[in-house]
Protein backbone atom coordinates (compact mmCIF):
# COMPACT_ATOMS: atom_id res chain seq x y z
CA UNK A 1 0.00 0.00 0.00
CA UNK A 2 1.34 3.41 -0.98
CA UNK A 3 2.23 5.83 1.81
CA UNK A 4 0.68 9.29 1.91
CA UNK A 5 2.33 12.43 3.24
CA UNK A 6 1.31 16.04 3.78
CA UNK A 7 3.38 18.53 1.78
CA UNK A 8 1.35 21.74 2.02
CA UNK A 9 -1.10 23.55 4.30
CA UNK A 10 -3.45 26.46 3.75
CA UNK A 11 -6.12 27.92 6.00
CA UNK A 12 -8.54 30.80 6.41
CA UNK A 13 -10.18 30.73 9.85
CA UNK A 14 -11.78 32.99 12.48
CA UNK A 15 -8.37 33.32 14.15
CA UNK A 16 -6.19 33.93 11.09
CA UNK A 17 -6.08 34.34 7.33
CA UNK A 18 -3.22 31.88 6.90
CA UNK A 19 -2.08 28.67 8.55
CA UNK A 20 0.70 30.59 10.31
CA UNK A 21 -1.69 33.19 11.75
CA UNK A 22 -4.20 30.53 12.72
CA UNK A 23 -1.63 28.38 14.50
CA UNK A 24 -0.07 31.34 16.34
CA UNK A 25 -3.50 32.42 17.60
CA UNK A 26 -4.41 28.93 18.78
CA UNK A 27 -1.11 28.51 20.60
CA UNK A 28 -1.70 31.84 22.35
CA UNK A 29 -5.23 30.88 23.35
CA UNK A 30 -6.71 33.71 21.29
CA UNK A 31 -10.42 33.57 20.56
CA UNK A 32 -11.89 34.47 17.17
CA UNK A 33 -15.45 34.73 18.50
CA UNK A 34 -16.97 38.22 18.26
CA UNK A 35 -20.10 40.15 17.42
CA UNK A 36 -21.55 39.15 14.04
CA UNK A 37 -20.86 41.64 11.24
CA UNK A 38 -22.12 39.62 8.24
CA UNK A 39 -25.73 40.68 8.89
CA UNK A 40 -27.88 42.77 11.22
CA UNK A 41 -28.58 40.67 14.31
CA UNK A 42 -31.46 42.82 15.58
CA UNK A 43 -34.14 40.42 16.80
CA UNK A 44 -31.82 37.41 16.92
CA UNK A 45 -31.20 35.57 20.19
CA UNK A 46 -27.63 34.76 19.04
CA UNK A 47 -25.49 37.72 18.05
CA UNK A 48 -21.98 36.21 18.04
CA UNK A 49 -19.97 33.91 15.78
CA UNK A 50 -16.50 33.03 14.59
CA UNK A 51 -16.26 35.06 11.38
CA UNK A 52 -13.29 35.20 9.04
CA UNK A 53 -12.05 38.77 9.29
CA UNK A 54 -10.54 41.15 6.71
CA UNK A 55 -10.80 38.55 3.98
CA UNK A 56 -10.21 39.52 0.34
CA UNK A 57 -10.41 36.74 -2.24
CA UNK A 58 -9.20 39.06 -5.01
CA UNK A 59 -5.65 38.28 -3.91
CA UNK A 60 -6.19 35.02 -5.77
CA UNK A 61 -8.96 35.62 -8.32
CA UNK A 62 -10.17 38.73 -10.14
CA UNK A 63 -13.35 40.53 -9.10
CA UNK A 64 -15.34 39.28 -12.09
CA UNK A 65 -14.71 35.63 -11.18
CA UNK A 66 -15.22 36.29 -7.48
CA UNK A 67 -18.73 37.62 -8.15
CA UNK A 68 -19.65 34.14 -9.42
CA UNK A 69 -18.62 32.46 -6.16
CA UNK A 70 -20.39 31.98 -2.84
CA UNK A 71 -18.43 32.80 0.28
CA UNK A 72 -17.64 29.15 1.09
CA UNK A 73 -16.07 28.77 -2.36
CA UNK A 74 -14.02 31.95 -1.95
CA UNK A 75 -12.64 30.61 1.34
CA UNK A 76 -11.82 27.28 -0.33
CA UNK A 77 -10.04 29.02 -3.21
CA UNK A 78 -7.88 31.06 -0.83
CA UNK A 79 -6.93 28.06 1.33
CA UNK A 80 -6.16 26.01 -1.80
CA UNK A 81 -3.94 28.71 -3.28
CA UNK A 82 -1.95 29.00 -0.06
CA UNK A 83 -1.62 25.23 0.31
CA UNK A 84 -0.35 24.82 -3.27
CA UNK A 85 2.17 27.60 -2.78
CA UNK A 86 3.30 26.04 0.49
CA UNK A 87 3.79 22.71 -1.30
CA UNK A 88 5.80 24.31 -4.09
CA UNK A 89 3.17 23.52 -6.73
CA UNK A 90 1.59 25.86 -9.28
CA UNK A 91 -1.01 25.93 -12.02
CA UNK A 92 1.79 25.54 -14.55
CA UNK A 93 2.86 22.29 -12.91
CA UNK A 94 -0.59 20.90 -13.69
CA UNK A 95 -0.24 21.30 -17.48
CA UNK A 96 0.92 17.73 -18.07
CA UNK A 97 0.33 14.36 -16.48
CA UNK A 98 0.43 15.76 -12.94
CA UNK A 99 -2.79 17.66 -13.58
CA UNK A 100 -4.49 14.39 -14.52
CA UNK A 101 -3.15 12.63 -11.42
CA UNK A 102 -4.15 15.41 -9.03
CA UNK A 103 -7.58 15.65 -7.43
CA UNK A 104 -9.63 18.04 -5.31
CA UNK A 105 -11.80 16.59 -2.53
CA UNK A 106 -13.63 18.93 -0.20
CA UNK A 107 -15.92 18.41 2.75
CA UNK A 108 -18.87 20.79 2.51
CA UNK A 109 -21.62 20.42 5.09
CA UNK A 110 -24.09 22.91 3.63
CA UNK A 111 -22.78 25.20 0.88
CA UNK A 112 -23.90 28.68 -0.16
CA UNK A 113 -26.43 29.67 2.48
CA UNK A 114 -26.22 33.38 1.64
CA UNK A 115 -26.97 32.58 -2.01
CA UNK A 116 -29.97 30.50 -1.00
CA UNK A 117 -31.24 33.33 1.19
CA UNK A 118 -30.89 36.07 -1.42
CA UNK A 119 -32.30 34.01 -4.29
CA UNK A 120 -35.29 32.84 -2.25
CA UNK A 121 -35.98 36.42 -1.25
CA UNK A 122 -36.14 37.36 -4.95
CA UNK A 123 -38.36 34.35 -5.59
CA UNK A 124 -40.90 35.24 -2.91
CA UNK A 125 -40.82 39.04 -3.19
CA UNK A 126 -40.58 39.41 -6.95
CA UNK A 127 -41.46 36.59 -9.32
CA UNK A 128 -40.13 33.18 -10.38
CA UNK A 129 -38.20 34.63 -13.31
CA UNK A 130 -36.35 37.11 -11.05
CA UNK A 131 -34.28 34.41 -9.35
CA UNK A 132 -30.60 35.18 -10.14
CA UNK A 133 -29.36 32.93 -12.99
CA UNK A 134 -26.28 31.71 -11.10
CA UNK A 135 -28.15 30.78 -7.92
CA UNK A 136 -27.79 27.02 -8.35
CA UNK A 137 -24.14 26.99 -9.56
CA UNK A 138 -23.15 29.19 -6.63
CA UNK A 139 -24.99 27.46 -3.79
CA UNK A 140 -24.39 23.75 -4.46
CA UNK A 141 -21.60 22.13 -2.39
CA UNK A 142 -19.54 20.79 -5.31
CA UNK A 143 -18.85 24.31 -6.58
CA UNK A 144 -15.94 24.72 -4.14
CA UNK A 145 -13.89 21.77 -5.49
CA UNK A 146 -15.16 22.55 -8.99
CA UNK A 147 -13.88 26.12 -8.92
CA UNK A 148 -10.57 25.06 -7.41
CA UNK A 149 -10.05 22.48 -10.16
CA UNK A 150 -10.76 25.09 -12.85
CA UNK A 151 -8.58 27.79 -11.32
CA UNK A 152 -5.55 25.53 -10.99
CA UNK A 153 -6.03 23.29 -14.04
CA UNK A 154 -6.54 20.17 -11.93
CA UNK A 155 -8.08 17.46 -14.08
CA UNK A 156 -8.37 14.52 -11.70
CA UNK A 157 -11.61 13.97 -9.77
CA UNK A 158 -13.08 16.98 -7.97
CA UNK A 159 -15.50 15.75 -5.33
CA UNK A 160 -17.67 17.15 -2.55
CA UNK A 161 -18.16 14.99 0.54
CA UNK A 162 -21.14 15.93 2.70
CA UNK A 163 -21.43 14.25 6.09
CA UNK A 164 -22.43 17.31 8.13
CA UNK A 165 -19.78 18.24 10.70
CA UNK A 166 -17.65 15.22 9.77
CA UNK A 167 -17.39 16.36 6.13
CA UNK A 168 -13.86 17.77 6.27
CA UNK A 169 -12.52 14.68 8.01
CA UNK A 170 -14.26 12.31 5.62
CA UNK A 171 -12.93 14.29 2.65
CA UNK A 172 -9.40 13.71 3.95
CA UNK A 173 -10.11 10.01 4.35
CA UNK A 174 -11.52 9.78 0.83
CA UNK A 175 -8.43 11.49 -0.56
CA UNK A 176 -6.18 9.15 1.41
CA UNK A 177 -7.73 6.14 -0.28
CA UNK A 178 -7.47 7.73 -3.73
CA UNK A 179 -3.71 8.12 -3.32
CA UNK A 180 -3.14 4.79 -1.62
CA UNK A 181 -4.86 3.03 -4.51
CA UNK A 182 -2.68 4.73 -7.09
CA UNK A 183 -5.54 6.65 -8.70
CA UNK A 184 -3.93 9.95 -7.69
CA UNK A 185 -0.42 11.15 -6.93
CA UNK A 186 -1.53 14.43 -5.34
CA UNK A 187 -4.81 15.65 -3.83
CA UNK A 188 -5.99 18.95 -2.45
CA UNK A 189 -8.13 17.74 0.44
CA UNK A 190 -9.98 19.75 3.03
CA UNK A 191 -13.20 21.53 3.80
CA UNK A 192 -14.99 24.85 3.58
CA UNK A 193 -18.08 26.40 5.12
CA UNK A 194 -19.69 29.83 5.46
CA UNK A 195 -23.02 29.71 7.27
CA UNK A 196 -22.80 32.84 9.41
CA UNK A 197 -25.94 34.23 7.78
CA UNK A 198 -29.32 35.25 9.11
CA UNK A 199 -30.91 31.99 8.04
CA UNK A 200 -27.96 29.91 9.22
CA UNK A 201 -27.95 31.39 12.70
CA UNK A 202 -31.74 31.26 13.06
CA UNK A 203 -31.98 27.66 11.80
CA UNK A 204 -29.40 26.39 14.26
CA UNK A 205 -30.82 28.56 17.05
CA UNK A 206 -34.25 26.97 16.88
CA UNK A 207 -32.54 23.58 17.11
CA UNK A 208 -31.26 24.86 20.48
CA UNK A 209 -27.68 24.02 19.56
CA UNK A 210 -26.15 27.52 19.78
CA UNK A 211 -25.04 29.35 22.92
CA UNK A 212 -27.16 32.47 23.46
CA UNK A 213 -26.14 33.75 26.92
CA UNK A 214 -22.73 35.15 25.99
CA UNK A 215 -23.66 37.90 23.50
CA UNK A 216 -21.95 40.49 25.73
CA UNK A 217 -18.87 38.33 26.35
CA UNK A 218 -18.30 36.46 23.07
CA UNK A 219 -14.76 35.27 23.76
CA UNK A 220 -16.07 33.25 26.71
CA UNK A 221 -18.93 31.64 24.79
CA UNK A 222 -17.27 28.50 23.45
CA UNK A 223 -16.26 26.44 26.47
CA UNK A 224 -15.91 22.73 25.64
CA UNK A 225 -16.02 20.31 28.57
CA UNK A 226 -16.76 23.16 31.00
CA UNK A 227 -19.64 22.95 33.44
CA UNK A 228 -21.13 26.23 32.17
CA UNK A 229 -21.15 25.36 28.46
CA UNK A 230 -24.52 25.72 26.77
CA UNK A 231 -24.03 25.30 23.04
CA UNK A 232 -21.68 25.73 20.14
CA UNK A 233 -20.67 28.95 18.41
CA UNK A 234 -21.05 29.09 14.65
CA UNK A 235 -17.78 29.51 12.78
CA UNK A 236 -16.70 29.72 9.16
CA UNK A 237 -13.52 29.03 7.25
CA UNK A 238 -11.53 26.63 5.15
CA UNK A 239 -8.43 24.49 5.41
CA UNK A 240 -6.65 22.52 2.69
CA UNK A 241 -3.98 19.85 2.98
CA UNK A 242 -1.83 18.88 0.03
CA UNK A 243 -1.70 15.09 0.26
CA UNK A 244 0.90 13.35 -1.83
CA UNK A 245 2.19 9.86 -2.48
CA UNK A 246 5.43 9.63 -0.51
CA UNK A 247 7.79 8.67 -3.34
CA UNK A 248 6.27 11.32 -5.60
CA UNK A 249 6.89 13.94 -2.92
CA UNK A 250 10.46 12.83 -2.35
CA UNK A 251 11.21 12.76 -6.08
CA UNK A 252 10.37 16.43 -6.44
CA UNK A 253 12.15 17.38 -3.21
CA UNK A 254 9.02 18.49 -1.38
CA UNK A 255 9.11 19.26 2.32
CA UNK A 256 7.08 16.76 4.31
CA UNK A 257 5.05 17.92 7.30
CA UNK A 258 3.67 14.56 8.39
CA UNK A 259 2.62 11.12 7.28
CA UNK A 260 -1.13 10.50 6.99
CA UNK A 261 -1.35 7.00 8.40
CA UNK A 262 -4.94 6.25 9.31
CA UNK A 263 -8.60 6.96 8.73
CA UNK A 264 -11.70 5.44 10.26
CA UNK A 265 -15.41 6.12 9.83
CA UNK A 266 -18.59 4.81 11.40
CA UNK A 267 -22.26 5.61 11.95
CA UNK A 268 -24.01 5.84 15.30
CA UNK A 269 -27.34 4.56 13.92
CA UNK A 270 -28.86 6.37 16.88
CA UNK A 271 -30.29 9.89 16.34
CA UNK A 272 -30.44 12.55 13.62
CA UNK A 273 -28.77 15.32 15.68
CA UNK A 274 -27.43 13.77 18.91
CA UNK A 275 -24.39 11.51 19.26
CA UNK A 276 -24.86 8.16 20.95
CA UNK A 277 -24.47 8.87 24.69
CA UNK A 278 -22.36 5.76 25.24
CA UNK A 279 -19.81 6.91 22.64
CA UNK A 280 -19.82 3.54 20.91
CA UNK A 281 -20.10 4.90 17.37
CA UNK A 282 -17.26 7.36 17.72
CA UNK A 283 -15.13 4.79 19.52
CA UNK A 284 -15.57 2.45 16.56
CA UNK A 285 -14.26 5.15 14.20
CA UNK A 286 -11.19 5.66 16.41
CA UNK A 287 -10.51 1.93 16.55
CA UNK A 288 -10.85 1.67 12.77
CA UNK A 289 -8.40 4.54 12.31
CA UNK A 290 -5.89 2.95 14.68
CA UNK A 291 -6.25 -0.37 12.90
CA UNK A 292 -5.79 1.34 9.53
CA UNK A 293 -2.63 3.00 10.84
CA UNK A 294 -1.44 -0.26 12.43
CA UNK A 295 -0.92 1.60 15.71
CA UNK A 296 -1.83 0.78 19.33
CA UNK A 297 -3.89 3.34 21.26
CA UNK A 298 -0.79 4.22 23.32
CA UNK A 299 0.91 5.65 20.21
CA UNK A 300 -1.37 8.71 20.12
CA UNK A 301 0.13 11.66 21.99
CA UNK A 302 -2.49 14.28 21.12
CA UNK A 303 -6.16 14.09 20.25
CA UNK A 304 -7.96 17.11 18.80
CA UNK A 305 -11.51 16.58 19.99
CA UNK A 306 -14.70 17.46 18.18
CA UNK A 307 -15.43 19.33 21.41
CA UNK A 308 -18.40 21.42 20.35
CA UNK A 309 -19.25 22.90 23.77
CA UNK A 310 -22.77 21.47 23.73
CA UNK A 311 -24.23 19.77 26.82
CA UNK A 312 -24.74 16.51 24.91
CA UNK A 313 -21.59 16.24 22.79
CA UNK A 314 -18.81 16.70 25.31
CA UNK A 315 -19.70 13.90 27.76
CA UNK A 316 -20.53 11.55 24.88
CA UNK A 317 -17.23 12.29 23.17
CA UNK A 318 -15.31 11.87 26.42
CA UNK A 319 -16.94 8.45 26.82
CA UNK A 320 -16.05 7.63 23.21
CA UNK A 321 -12.39 8.50 23.85
CA UNK A 322 -12.32 6.33 26.99
CA UNK A 323 -13.86 3.39 25.15
CA UNK A 324 -11.35 3.58 22.31
CA UNK A 325 -8.15 4.42 24.21
CA UNK A 326 -8.76 2.64 27.51
CA UNK A 327 -6.42 3.75 30.31
CA UNK A 328 -4.37 5.73 27.80
CA UNK A 329 -7.25 8.22 27.59
CA UNK A 330 -6.07 9.60 30.93
CA UNK A 331 -2.44 9.86 29.81
CA UNK A 332 -2.69 11.61 26.44
CA UNK A 333 -3.51 15.27 25.94
CA UNK A 334 -6.82 16.28 24.40
CA UNK A 335 -8.02 19.72 23.39
CA UNK A 336 -10.84 21.40 21.53
CA UNK A 337 -9.63 24.28 19.39
CA UNK A 338 -13.31 25.05 18.69
CA UNK A 339 -13.06 26.94 21.96
CA UNK A 340 -11.27 29.57 19.84
CA UNK A 341 -12.52 29.07 16.28
CA UNK A 342 -16.11 28.15 16.97
CA UNK A 343 -17.63 25.27 15.05
CA UNK A 344 -16.87 25.61 11.34
CA UNK A 345 -19.16 22.71 10.40
CA UNK A 346 -17.94 21.07 7.16
CA UNK A 347 -14.58 22.83 7.43
CA UNK A 348 -13.98 21.86 11.07
CA UNK A 349 -12.33 18.49 10.47
CA UNK A 350 -9.92 19.90 7.91
CA UNK A 351 -8.97 22.85 10.12
CA UNK A 352 -8.40 20.53 13.07
CA UNK A 353 -6.35 18.09 10.98
CA UNK A 354 -4.10 21.00 10.04
CA UNK A 355 -3.86 21.86 13.75
CA UNK A 356 -2.71 18.29 14.47
CA UNK A 357 0.01 18.59 11.85
CA UNK A 358 1.27 21.90 13.25
CA UNK A 359 1.18 20.40 16.75
CA UNK A 360 3.45 17.58 15.58
CA UNK A 361 5.75 19.98 13.77
CA UNK A 362 6.17 22.41 16.67
CA UNK A 363 5.82 20.03 19.61
CA UNK A 364 3.00 22.03 21.18
CA UNK A 365 -0.38 21.06 22.58
CA UNK A 366 -2.87 23.88 21.91
CA UNK A 367 -5.27 24.65 24.76
CA UNK A 368 -8.99 24.36 25.35
CA UNK A 369 -9.78 27.89 26.52
CA UNK A 370 -12.63 28.83 28.86
CA UNK A 371 -12.28 25.53 30.68
CA UNK A 372 -12.69 26.97 34.16
CA UNK A 373 -14.58 24.13 35.83
CA UNK A 374 -14.55 20.72 34.10
CA UNK A 375 -17.94 19.01 34.06
CA UNK A 376 -16.86 16.16 36.31
CA UNK A 377 -20.44 15.27 37.19
CA UNK A 378 -20.96 14.21 33.56
CA UNK A 379 -17.64 12.40 33.23
CA UNK A 380 -15.50 15.13 31.63
CA UNK A 381 -12.39 14.23 33.62
CA UNK A 382 -9.59 13.91 31.04
CA UNK A 383 -6.60 16.18 30.37
CA UNK A 384 -8.13 18.77 28.03
CA UNK A 385 -5.10 21.13 28.21
CA UNK A 386 -7.14 23.70 30.09
CA UNK A 387 -6.62 27.35 29.14
CA UNK A 388 -2.87 27.33 28.49
CA UNK A 389 -1.06 25.30 25.83
CA UNK A 390 2.00 23.26 26.74
CA UNK A 391 5.14 22.10 24.99
CA UNK A 392 5.88 18.42 24.49
CA UNK A 393 7.01 15.79 22.04
CA UNK A 394 4.20 14.80 19.68
CA UNK A 395 5.00 11.86 17.43
CA UNK A 396 1.39 11.02 16.65
CA UNK A 397 -1.79 13.09 16.61
CA UNK A 398 -5.40 12.24 15.84
CA UNK A 399 -8.51 14.27 15.17
CA UNK A 400 -12.14 13.21 15.48
CA UNK A 401 -15.31 14.70 13.97
CA UNK A 402 -18.94 13.86 14.71
CA UNK A 403 -21.77 14.99 12.45
CA UNK A 404 -25.56 15.24 12.41
CA UNK A 405 -26.92 11.96 11.11
CA UNK A 406 -24.52 9.99 13.30
CA UNK A 407 -21.45 10.38 11.07
CA UNK A 408 -18.09 9.79 12.76
CA UNK A 409 -14.69 10.30 11.17
CA UNK A 410 -11.17 10.06 12.61
CA UNK A 411 -7.78 10.76 11.01
CA UNK A 412 -4.29 10.02 12.33
CA UNK A 413 -0.98 11.68 11.45
CA UNK A 414 2.58 10.85 12.51
CA UNK A 415 5.88 12.71 12.50
CA UNK A 416 7.67 12.11 9.18
CA UNK A 417 10.53 9.65 9.25
CA UNK A 418 13.96 11.23 8.96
Amino acid sequence: MKKVVVTGLGAVTPVGNSIEETWASLCAGKSGIAQITNFDTTGYSVKIAGEVKNFDVTKWVDKKEARKMARFTKLAVAASAMALEDAGLSKQDMDGELGEKTGVIFGIGIGGFEILESSMEKYFKSSPDRVPPLSVPMLIPNEAPGNVSMLFNIRGPSLAVSTACASGTDALGTALEQIRSGRLDVCLAGGAEATVTGYGISAFSVLQTLASSFNDDPEKASRPFDKKREGFIMGEGSAVLILEEEEHAKARGAKIYAEFVGYGASSDAYHITSPSPDGSGGALAIKKALNDANLPPEAVDYYNAHGTSTPINDPAETEMIKKAFGNHAYKMKISSTKSMTGHCLGAAGAIEAAVCIKAIQDGFFPPTINLDEPDLENGCDLDYVANVGVKGVINCAASGSLGFGGHNGVVIFTKPKA
